[in-house]
């Protein structure tokens, strides 16, 4: 497993993903998340102008936080991220191709699985860390046998529906981290709103037995 990845897994295993975000709120919405304890963020690439916010996003805070995209379906776009200064490749799915491609650009890489079948095929072309989505299908016993058979070291994001009162009984079970979108972000929500909100994840955090 990539030892930078769980460092920043470390710091906070909280994903920012800021599905609809405009270049033109990148930088205050990030300023907001990092303020509040984010240490990883995302631009699903069917953002609008999702290069230009990764940009933006990678040239304010990419010495405190971990940029990327998400939503990546197709891997030419992995060299358009790189070059936007994102390290990071999150997925809905587990192509290979895509997978591939971001490990030979030397970047980070998490797809989607919600099966242990595409698991074990997602590790084997080099994941970094393992994406459950969705999580609504995906409750905290069935984190618990995933656990029973993955490598201990993978780290387990569970992206899909997650709010703060979600979080414990997840972590609790085995899962590493989240990621969070709507219930996060909304494109041109007040900012003073999303602090509350992201202060409220990492909250919950510390809520674990």
């Amino acid at each position: 497993m990539s030892q930078e990845l769980l460092s920043w897994l470390a710091r906070c295993p909280l994903v920012a993903i800021l599905r609809g975000i405009r270049p033109d709120e990148a930088e205050t919405v990030g300023e907001a998340l990092i303020g509040a304890g984010f240490a990883i963020i995302e631009v699903p690439l069917n953002s609008p102008a999702a290069f230009d916010s990764i940009g933006r996003l990678s040239a304010g805070f990419g010495a405190k936080a971990l940029i990327g995209a998400g939503t990546v379906l197709d891997p030419a776009d992995v060299a358009r991220v790189k070059d936007a200064g994102g390290r990071l490749i999150v997925m809905p799915h587990g192509d290979p191709v895509v997978i591939k491609a971001a490990k030979a650009a030397g970047m980070l890489c998490i797809p989607g699985v919600a099966t242990p079948t595409e698991a074990f095929a997602a590790l084997a072309a080099g994941a970094d860390a393992l994406k459950l989505f969705p999580a609504e299908t995906l409750p905290p016993a069935a984190v618990k046998a995933w656990r029973a058979v993955l490598p201990k070291p993978v780290p387990l994001l569970m992206v899909g529906g997650i709010t703060p009162e979600k979080i414990p009984g997840y972590l609790d079970s085995g899962a590493t981290g989240f990621g969070t979108g709507g219930q996060l972000f909304q494109p041109g929500c007040e900012i003073a709103a999303l602090r509350k909100q992201a202060a409220r994840y990492v909250a919950a955090l510390h809520q674990s037995s």
